[in-house]
């Protein structure tokens, strides 16, 4: 099987967890014996650029004719199977799907965000979930708040967009969704279900989980959508001490919050942006991880991270974060799930769960307001134990490389093309 990934990199400046998977997915592919054509471009290169290229990027997330020519001349040389996209924006534009159904080759997408109908993409603004453009023919609400890039033309542009690719988005042959919650999206966009599979990201198997560390660990970017905020109120809301230690690694905007929080008290630790090797240090010495996201947050990839690791999660109850620690999904056979470990989650004794904590296979989620995310911090501490090795069963069963590679070369036999229409 021969498949073209395409993916506009986000810039490395600024981290991305859709460019790891990406790398992560080529990677996993390649090992199963899948021919992988990367057709790649980063933001990174428009500094470089030409004048005459700089000066059509206003245009390029409709159209993009550089990267139409370019792909049309691959799609000529190799003839793959199908087309993979990820994120088209702004070097390859939507018209990729429609430059590959030019040549017969059909498109799968992964679905990382909101941006079928959110010009921002994450469904979020001014410290709310916002939703203003949904179903509108034109998001003139994102042209008005300047929701792309925080400026009026560029966010007309991509409303625009947005508009004029309404009908190549419904031609996608199928999508990947990462959650239920991106189904749920897809499906009020008018994507039909049988067009709609769901199929998690994954991380690489880090080996047998090491014994729980002790405190929590948020790691994310330092951003309000993110929910740092959040979670620092509920903190501050329990004596210095009481919970262990709070480590928070990341960086952003928000990054002067976390430096004088963890100035003020002494059980709260930044440890700024981490590698590869810092991140798996950093959810060893944990015994939580922490996902505060205040938007709906499509996969975490810390979430994944964190199970693979054996560590339990305490979320919020918004996107993807209940399917990923599993409380929107049914429970595991009988004596190995969330209900046999129940007393120790709530805290021994055989108490029940308090009111507003949700249960999941692998971690709790609740409202995404500072009381309840407090209630939920010695709830999560002392029921870690009992759920850790449900959270590492959960990465094994639905996370695992293994397991979600073959759910991909699947979904590409389900839409690869045949002799007939070679």
């Amino acid at each position: 099987m021969k498949i073209v990934v395409a993916h506009n990199r986000y810039r490395e400046a600024q981290p991305s967890g859709e460019n790891t998977i990406v790398d992560s997915e080529i990677a996993q592919l390649t090992a199963a014996g899948v021919e992988v054509l990367p057709f790649l471009r980063s933001s990174d290169e428009i500094p470089s650029m030409s004048k005459v290229a700089k000066a059509l990027l206003p245009i390029s997330p409709i159209w993009a004719p550089r990267a139409q020519h370019d792909l049309s001349r691959l799609l000529t040389e190799h003839r793959p199977d199908v087309l993979h996209l990820h994120n088209p924006y702004p070097l390859l534009s939507p018209w990729v799907v429609r430059t590959a159904h030019r040549h017969g080759v059909p498109v799968v997408q992964t679905v990382h965000n909101y941006r079928q109908v959110c010009s921002s993409g994450i469904y979020f603004r001014d410290g709310v979930i916002c939703q203003d453009c949904k179903g509108r023919a034109l998001g003139v609400p994102a042209i008005k708040h300047r929701c792309y890039r925080d400026s009026a033309a560029q966010s007309a542009l991509m409303a625009t967009t947005l508009a004029v690719h309404r009908g190549t988005w419904r031609s996608v042959d199928r999508y990947v969704a990462l959650t239920s919650a991106i189904a749920d999206h897809l499906r009020d966009y008018g994507i039909p279900d049988e067009r709609i599979v769901v199929k998690p990201n994954s991380v690489p198997d880090p080996g047998r989980p090491t014994p729980l560390g002790d405190g929590f660990l948020y790691m994310a970017r330092l951003s309000p959508e993110k929910g740092v905020d959040l979670l620092l109120d509920a903190w501050r809301r329990h004596p210095v001490g009481s919970l262990g230690t709070l480590r928070i690694a990341g960086d952003g905007e928000l990054r002067p919050l976390v430096e004088a929080a963890a100035a003020e008290r002494d059980d709260v630790v930044y440890l700024g942006q981490l590698d590869r090797a810092g991140v798996r240090a950093a959810v060893e010495a944990s015994a939580v991880v922490i996902a505060a996201s205040m938007w709906h947050d499509v996969l975490p990839t810390v979430i994944i991270e964190a199970l693979a690791s054996g560590r339990p999660v305490l979320g919020t109850a918004l996107g993807g974060i209940p399917y990923l620690v599993g409380a929107d999904a049914p429970h595991e056979p009988a004596g190995t799930g969330p209900a046999q470990v129940a007393s120790a989650v709530a805290g021994g004794g055989g108490s029940p769960m308090p009111a507003g904590i949700g249960l999941g296979d692998a971690g709790w989620v609740v409202a995404p307001e500072p009381a309840a995310l407090a209630a939920a911090l010695p709830v999560a501490r002392a029921g870690a134990p009992g759920l850790a090795p449900t959270a590492r069963a959960r990465y094994e069963r639905t996370f695992h490389p293994d397991v979600v590679t073959k759910q991909l070369i699947d979904i590409y036999a389900g839409v690869a093309r045949t002799p007939d229409h070679v």
